[in-house]
């Protein structure tokens, strides 16, 4: 796939290799599993960062196959934990809110920064579009750079 904003191809990433079942070694426990989930979504951690941590301290290599096709944000979202934005979209608008910070403390001439913000914005206002179309984000959502560091959690 070409990349959006450079004149360039980019580079093929790697694919999680098919398996139907799970290793022998792997913890194939789908109720402990689902405890550690919620119990680490509590702790504050997002989606990501629990699947690394089940990854690699609780010999859970594919939440998915143990979890009979549930993903790790649909058992967050069943219990109500986790924010009132998708995870993705936070880390963009938590990306937004630095660059905001930097070009707001005495860096206003630094346009490499000024062209990332609103690149930024630019990917923050197309997600923004699809979630409202998912039905994910309220109609009336309105990307507002004064209103931001208020989003963010």
């Amino acid at each position: 796939m070409a990349r959006m904003y450079a004149k360039r191809k980019g580079k093929s990433g790697s694919t999680k290799p098919h398996n139907e079942t799970a290793p022998e070694w792997s913890n194939t426990d789908s109720a402990a599993v689902t405890e550690l989930i919620i119990e680490l979504g509590k702790a504050g951690h997002s989606s990501a960062v629990i699947g690394t941590i089940l990854r690699d301290q609780h010999a859970v290599p594919d939440v998915r196959s143990v979890l009979g096709g549930k993903r790790i944000s649909s058992v967050l979202a069943e219990n109500d934990i986790g924010g009132s934005y998708p995870e993705d979209m936070m880390n963009l608008m938590r990306k937004a809110v630095g660059i905001i910070n930097h070009i707001g403390s005495g860096n206003h001439k630094d346009l490499h920064n000024k062209r990332s913000l609103e690149l930024t914005e630019a990917k923050i206002r197309r997600l923004a579009k699809y979630y409202i179309s998912e039905g994910r984000l309220n109609s009336d959502w309105k990307y507002k750079r004064d209103e931001l560091r208020l989003m963010v959690e």
